[in-house]
């Protein structure tokens, strides 16, 4: 069987008595029943051991899990224009556009930022395997803005600690559905997948902490144009939170409402600034990404209403 991906991942407090199958669906982007078809196999590890899926997860431990080969596939270089905040030997910050995905996954193995990021860069760090080389976080495909890419391992190493221990800086700008009343506020709510819809995230009470501060930047006849920092980074964290709290992203058909208003391409959600220690520099570093023009153009027509 061959292997393709190889993930790492660290127990935390709030996982403690979580199944481990109900942990690494939560995390990742694959099926409760994938993921069990993985243990079964023998594909999970737990502190180098394989496990049942009915095991414990417990603070600190080290769950691996092997990706197997789905279907021959090939992540070849493409040459897509990149937008570039800054590069050396180390990391590669970009901007990222709305549409992009970031990297090749089932049904979708060209067009990626991986795919470009191959044709730019003659190393990446090759911790996350072939299908993720480099990606030390995401973006979601439809969500534009700031990320950093690790050339090699160090940096991946260096950035991912930070990661876990929330040191990086992550501001994103949003525009969301209805007034918001209060000039800023914290989001504290658990984050896990929804219990019917498996592909959806909610805020459920044995998920995961999330925490996400927002202040208002501007208010319009119908919306809020909002900033938000978030203190953890779970999957869809802003999109889950805003909803919570009955303001969801506007252009967000996951999330958001059935009947959008405007005709976006995705939720209006921008990953402004970018901010942590240059892994062999040891300085801080912060990078922005300007607002793109749909974003802009959206804001203007609020203005006018």
């Amino acid at each position: 069987m061959n292997i393709v991906d190889k993930i790492v991942l660290q127990g935390e407090k709030e996982d403690e008595g979580k199944r481990i199958d109900v942990f690494l669906a939560a995390e990742l982007d694959y099926t409760r029943s994938y993921i069990k078809k993985l243990i079964v196999d023998g594909l999970v590890f737990v502190n180098g051991k394989t496990v049942k899926p009915s095991y414990k997860v417990k603070e600190n431990d080290e769950v691996v899990l092997n990706v197997p080969e789905a279907e021959k596939i090939d992540v070849l270089p493409e040459d897509i224009p990149l937008d570039i905040l800054y590069e050396d030997d180390d990391i590669i910050v970009i901007n990222k556009p709305q549409g992009m995905v970031v990297h090749p996954a089932p049904g979708n193995y060209s067009g990626t930022l991986v795919n470009a990021l191959l044709y730019h860069c003659k190393n990446l760090s090759g911790i996350n395997g072939i299908l993720r080389p480099g990606i030390v976080h995401r973006l979601d495909k439809d969500t534009s803005g700031v990320m950093v890419v690790a050339k090699n391992d160090k940096a991946h190493i260096s950035l991912s600690n930070q990661i876990k221990e929330r040191s990086v800086f992550k501001k994103y700008v949003a525009i969301v559905e209805g007034v918001i009343k209060d000039e800023e506020g914290k989001i504290e709510a658990p984050i896990g997948r929804h219990p019917v819809d498996r592909k959806k995230m909610a805020v459920i009470e044995d998920g995961r902490y999330a925490l996400t501060l927002y202040k208002v930047l501007e208010r319009f006849k119908e919306n809020t144009l909002v900033e938000a920092v978030i203190k953890t980074g779970r999957t869809h964290q802003i999109r889950v939170h805003m909803a919570y709290i009955g303001h969801p992203i506007v252009g967000d058909h996951v999330y958001g409402f059935k009947r959008q208003k405007f005709k976006l391409e995705g939720q209006a959600l921008h990953s402004s600034v970018l901010g942590f220690m240059h892994p062999t520099k040891g300085v801080y570093m912060e990078f922005e990404a300007p607002l793109p023009e749909y974003f802009v153009r959206l804001i203007e027509i609020l203005r006018n209403k």
